[in-house]
């Protein structure tokens, strides 16, 4: 046995495909993160439970390849209008129909979101088949770095940094503002931040539009990886579900520190015990409701 075999494997894996593994778990984790925050950040403020937020993703992701195609306007533009654009998409949805349910019970609101969801999924298969449109990843961030034990694409190492800083600024923005503090109060006493003189119906309205416009940013993040794909929501959001569920239904810090977590778990078990990393984060949801039903970042009543 070669002596630097030993160092070139754990429990008999190589050490490349496990960081490679530890890799992708962080780039799934980074978007688990950004599309939970977002249904968090709905959720917590606005009490409306958005199964819309995968098409929306999707959206954001064709915005951007439709701004590269009919515009001409790269990626980096698009990282700017792309969510933009979602975000009034987003304000559109809730100034038309979402308003009506705040005062109904949540299914009522879930079962609109989940019809808005298949309109527009619908209506992107329909005009582009279900086969992925290829966009191309921005010249600034090609090629990658050689670690030595691993090869680091920049591109992707990219989309984790960023994640991160945008992830933390809307917890910073939320729980340490003034802006934060009063959105938690609308949500808790409208009549009393009216009384401040704050349009809470205005505010409500740009929470969600906020909330929708950081599932289109991380469709835009997202477009060079997976391609711009029809289904490419529907097949993320009920993991991303799952990973609000655990980290606690409107809870900002759950959604980050959940995300990335779980991204990173899902990444192991593909390399230790491939036949579970489809199902292991819904095991652990399962757990997780049994011990504590209120997630592990969220109040307890």
């Amino acid at each position: 046995m070669p002596a630097g075999e030993e160092i070139s494997t754990v429990f008999g894996v190589p050490v490349q495909a496990l960081f490679g593994q530890v890799l992708i778990g962080l780039i799934n984790g980074a978007f688990y993160a950004m599309l939970s925050l977002g249904l968090s950040v709905i959720f917590g403020l606005l009490n409306i439970i958005n199964f819309a937020h995968g098409a929306l993703y999707m959206t954001g992701a064709f915005a951007a390849y439709f701004l590269l195609q009919w515009a001409g306007l790269g990626y980096w533009w698009s990282l700017l209008l792309a969510p933009i654009a979602v975000g009034l998409l987003g304000v559109v949805l809730e100034k038309t129909m979402l308003k009506r349910l705040y005062h109904l019970d949540h299914l009522y609101g879930l079962l609109l979101t989940f019809g808005i969801a298949l309109i527009i999924q619908g209506g992107f298969r329909n005009e582009f088949g279900s086969s992925g449109l290829p966009y191309a990843i921005p010249s600034q961030l090609t090629g990658g770095y050689n670690l030595g034990f691993m090869f680091l694409p920049t591109y992707r190492a990219w989309v984790v940094v960023f994640s991160i800083v945008v992830c933390v600024g809307t917890w910073v923005v939320i729980e340490r503002t003034r802006l934060g503090a009063y959105l938690r109060a609308a949500t808790e006493n409208p009549t009393l931040v009216r009384a401040f003189g704050i349009n809470v119906p205005r505010m409500i309205t740009l929470t969600y539009g906020f909330g929708v416009a950081l599932a289109g940013l991380a469709g835009v993040l997202a477009a060079p990886i997976y391609q711009v794909n029809p289904l490419m929501g529907a097949d993320l959001i009920i993991v991303v579900f799952a990973v609000v569920v655990i980290g606690g239904m409107g809870s900002i810090m759950g959604s980050i520190v959940t995300g990335f977590t779980l991204g990173i778990v899902e990444g192991f078990t593909k390399v230790f015990y491939p036949e579970a990393s489809n199902t292991v984060i819904f095991v652990i949801m399962a757990l997780v409701l049994l011990v504590r039903p209120a997630g592990l970042f969220g109040r307890t009543a």
